[in-house]
């Protein structure tokens, strides 16, 4: 019976290793498998530009799969992702976002949403990088009824810049 105990142990043993290697081999693959959905929604993490002839910087975004323009910018030397939105009047952050990027409140105001009116309050960006393209000093709304950490890109950057569509790209350029 004593020669039993040791093949017990073993078996046992055995079996708790092929449990680890199990666990870690499905969290490998949820990690994988997040990372490409990240990549699905944000193809645009790492913003390229080039400097062209006359001293103008373009960068060029990549649409996502569900039709929209989401990338990570730098603001206030933080990243942040956002969506490109031409119907926002401002750029529209989150008061979640907000706080993470240390944007303080100002007054407050009625802005028009895809919801409604709601309550917002003015606030400023003081540098908003995309790429090598740098904005400065760019008006925006803190509106709480954004959710997690949305930024919404809006008119107060953008009109700051040229921008071009063709096909699935959108190519922002700043001319100095």
């Amino acid at each position: 019976m004593t020669e039993k105990q040791p093949a017990e142990a073993t078996d046992k043993i055995g079996k708790g290793f092929t449990i680890i290697a199990w666990l870690l081999l499905l969290g490998l693959g949820v990690w994988w498998f997040q990372g490409y959905l990240d990549g699905q929604y944000n193809p645009n993490q790492q913003l390229q530009s080039i400097q062209g002839s006359q001293g103008e910087i373009s960068t060029t975004l990549v649409r996502n799969r569900s039709g929209h323009y989401v990338g990570t910018a730098l603001i206030n030397g933080l990243p942040a992702d956002f969506m490109l939105d031409t119907g926002a009047t401002t750029v529209a952050v989150s008061e979640q976002a907000a706080r993470r990027l240390g944007l303080e409140r100002g007054q407050r105001i009625q802005v028009m949403t895809a919801n409604g009116v709601a309550s917002a309050w003015r606030s400023q960006i003081d540098e908003l990088q995309l790429g090598d393209i740098h904005l400065y000093r760019i008006d925006a709304s803190i509106v709480p009824n954004l959710s997690g950490t949305e930024i919404l890109l809006g008119m107060s950057a953008l009109n700051q810049l040229e921008f071009n569509q063709q096909a699935n790209q959108l190519t922002l350029i700043q001319r100095r």
